[in-house]
């Protein structure tokens, strides 16, 4: 196997916050899939995890070599745990035919938080 493209993104927790302070749901639900929502707003602290699925999503982007505006909206990322807890992320359609096309056989993507910062790296494998 080989690597198609690597990203990486750092995202300040208390910008975060500040958004969903500002805009609420409107910005939720253009960034968010429903079940994301209901996961991260079920925490004790829930910009901390939106934080880090927001940093998940924009480093996808990045490692498909593409930015936020070019034809990828971020709802259409989602990140979810698989059955041992682990991020993985969802693709709808359209997104997983990009990914076929590229020769894309793996999505590899680990997130971390603490209450000021999240981060997140994602790997996608040929």
């Amino acid at each position: 196997m080989m690597i198609h493209g690597i990203g990486t993104d750092l995202v300040e927790v208390s910008r975060i916050e500040r958004i969903l302070k500002k805009w609420g749901d409107r910005f939720l639900y253009r960034v968010y899939a429903d079940d994301e929502i209901e996961y991260c707003r079920n925490k004790a602290f829930p910009a901390m995890h939106f934080a880090a699925r927001f940093a998940a999503k924009e480093s996808f982007l990045k490692s498909l070599g593409i930015g936020l505006g070019m034809g990828v909206k971020l709802r259409e990322i989602e990140v979810r745990n698989n059955e041992l807890g682990n991020p993985v992320l969802k693709m709808n359609e359209e997104i997983s035919n990009i990914l076929e096309s590229f020769g894309v056989k793996a999505i590899h993507v680990s997130m971390t938080h603490t209450r000021e910062q999240a981060h997140a790296i994602v790997v996608l494998e040929k």
